[in-house]
Formats: C-alpha cells, sequence, structure tokens
C-alpha cells in the first residue's frame, strides 16, 4: 500500500502542483484551510502532512500545535510547505516542532521527495 500523504494548502495551484509530483508514489489527500484539515485528518489517517503556513481561519502553526495535541496524530511527520523563506524561517518552523521545511514554489522534485522519504523514514 501507498504512504498517505495529507496536503494543507490553500491554494489551488500549489495543490494541482504538488499532485502531479506526488500522485504516483503517494495516496493524497487535500485540505483547503486549516479549519478543513482538523476536521479531516482524524478520520484521513495520514503518513505524513504537508502543511501550509500561510492559511485562512487557521495558520499551519496553529494546526500544527493541535495536531501535536491528539493523541493519534501526536507522531505524525509535519513538513512545513511555505512561502516564508527568509534568513532563520526555517530554523524558526522546525524549533516549532515541524520535522521538516520545504520552500514554495517547489522548483526542486528532489528535494520535495527526499524530504518525504526522509520524514517517513524516521517516523517508521
Amino acid at each position: 500500500m501507498r504512504p498517505r500523504i495529507a496536503v494543507v494548502e490553500d491554494n489551488p495551484d500549489n495543490r494541482l502542483l504538488v499532485g502531479a509530483l506526488l500522485e504516483d508514489r503517494y495516496e493524497l489527500t487535500e485540505f483547503e484551510t486549516g479549519m478543513e484539515a482538523i476536521g479531516g485528518l482524524l478520520q484521513a489517517r495520514p503518513d505524513l502532512v504537508l502543511l501550509d503556513i500561510s492559511l485562512p481561519e487557521m495558520d499551519g502553526t496553529e494546526v500544527l500545535r493541535w495536531i501535536r495535541g491528539q493523541e493519534p496524530l501526536r507522531d505524525l511527520p509535519v513538513v512545513a510547505l511555505t512561502a516564508h523563506a527568509m534568513a532563520g524561517d526555517r530554523e524558526k518552523f522546525l524549533a516549532e516542532g515541524f520535522d521538516g521545511y520545504l520552500t514554495k514554489p517547489i522548483v526542486d522534485e528532489k528535494v520535495l521527495l527526499d524530504t518525504i522519504s526522509r520524514c517517513l523514514r524516521t517516523q517508521g
């Protein structure tokens, strides 16, 4: 069975790109907002979450805190997928508890796939 990835991203073009890059390797579930994600992650039971930081209603760091507070999801690898790419942002998001950090736009498919593989290996 293919690993399951939840993509939490409000931009349809970014969801489309991530889907095109990952759909042959992973089973994908998409959520458009943080509220949708918290409403669906327990049912979706993904193996990893790609989580946008700038989301409407509830930002990615709030969603991460919610995930870490749910016993069945607590150890779920969560990768920040963000346009926040200033000096220090990577360290800041990793310190907040993200397992990985990817910048948008995704220009190197290998970086995306390597990050996902590393986080899934660490989990398993």
